[in-house]
């Protein structure tokens, strides 16, 4: 399987959290990754978004069809984002617009099999995957892109 998080562009500061809309720079980092994504990704990722201003301006900029989850919301759990994935069983791709800290205790249980706080700063996106070898199976970061590299 592959599962790609994508956290959410700059956005505003405020409240209430859930309205907090994306800066100018937010959406030139969203249209950054949206291309390089876009120009990755399978047609048949499912992309999965926050119910979050600031995710729904983020998935905007790919243009693909995408679903609001609210299960993916601030404060969400790792083991919540994974079932929205449907980890590991998903036959196709999926991509998760989302918050910190809860995707990088994602990416931290799958890479390392433990619950830790990595952070995955703002509108960048790592690619992991899953391999099978014989009765083994792994779990391996294929890409880690930010905006600023993005065109470089």
């Amino acid at each position: 399987m592959e599962l790609i998080l994508w956290r959410h562009a700059e956005a505003e500061m405020g409240s209430p959290d859930e309205t907090r809309a994306l800066t100018t720079k937010g959406h030139k980092q969203a249209a950054k990754m949206a291309d390089w994504l876009d120009r990755n990704l399978p047609n048949s990722c499912k992309i999965l978004s926050s119910p979050a201003t600031r995710t729904v301006q983020t998935a905007e900029a790919l243009g693909r069809k995408f679903k609001i989850v609210p299960q993916l919301a601030p404060g969400a759990t790792a083991e919540q984002v994974l079932a929205a994935a449907h980890w590991p069983d998903s036959r196709e791709p999926v991509l998760i617009v989302g918050h910190q800290p809860t995707l990088g205790e994602v990416a931290a249980l799958l890479i390392d099999g433990a619950p830790h706080e990595w952070t995955i700063r703002k509108a960048n996106a790592w690619w992991i995957s899953q391999r099978e070898r014989g009765d083994a199976t792994d779990n391996f970061i294929r890409a880690i892109m930010s905006p600023e590299l993005v065109g470089k």
